[in-house]
């Protein structure tokens, strides 16, 4: 008797990467997220190239990535929509609404969900939560705001603390700084984002709720699982 033992989370990101073919439409460029998950996406993009016009990225990382494959990059600027943005999350819950930016790329990830007609996420079972903030909230600030940003959480009862890269601030594709926030428990999402997005040197807050998904190609021990919203 032979047992088969279950996936590792690198076959899971690659299953759902494959999986999201399924909503690339053939002769239309489509959007791309950032992160290991999508990289897996990426790499499975790159043996249907001849049959799309090309991607919008959201990151420098996946532009060279997707270059380096032989898709054509366009600037969001050259688009006026998406038929549908492809990209990963660090949480989603039960209606889709997402935690978003452990990359650092929040920012142009949420101006790329914009301008898609349809998100399709693509996680691992353990990223699927019962309510969003286990994940550490990242928060692209302005660096001349980071300390009255960091004050405003923690009048809410929670605790940030400026993301570091090699010892120092790191800094995002955009030229601004990432404020990880713990201890929220985000039970109404869409207000929260639209709060937050609000403060005085906010950028971009990383909760996904007005740009949730919807559709999640989920990896789980049983094979890919779709959820739609």
């Amino acid at each position: 008797m032979t047992t088969t033992s279950p996936l590792t989370q690198d076959e899971l990101k690659t299953l759902v990467g494959q999986a999201a073919l399924q909503y690339v439409v053939p002769g239309e460029i489509v959007g791309v997220g950032t992160g290991s998950t999508v990289n897996k996406f990426i790499d499975a993009l790159a043996g249907m190239k001849d049959q799309i016009k090309g991607a919008v990225s959201s990151s420098v990382a996946s532009t060279e990535r997707l270059k380096a494959l032989g898709i054509e990059v366009f600037d969001a600027n050259q688009v006026e929509s998406l038929s549908v943005y492809i990209d990963g999350a660090d949480e989603i819950d039960g209606t889709g609404n997402m935690i978003k930016g452990g990359g650092a790329a929040l920012t142009r990830e949420k101006i790329v969900a914009a301008l898609a007609r349809s998100f399709v996420c693509i996680a691992d079972e353990s990223k699927l939560v019962q309510a969003l903030g286990q994940f550490p909230l990242p928060v692209e600030v302005i660096p001349m705001a980071t300390h009255h940003v960091a004050r405003r959480f923690e009048a809410l009862g929670a605790k940030a603390s400026v993301r570091l890269k090699d010892g120092a601030p790191l800094v995002t594709d955009n030229g601004q700084h990432i404020l990880d926030v713990r201890g929220l428990s985000i039970t109404d999402p869409l207000g929260f984002e639209s709060d937050v997005n609000q403060w005085p040197g906010v950028v971009t807050v990383g909760v996904f709720a007005h740009q949730k998904a919807s559709v999640c190609l989920l990896g789980t021990a049983q094979g890919v699982k779709t959820l739609r919203y």
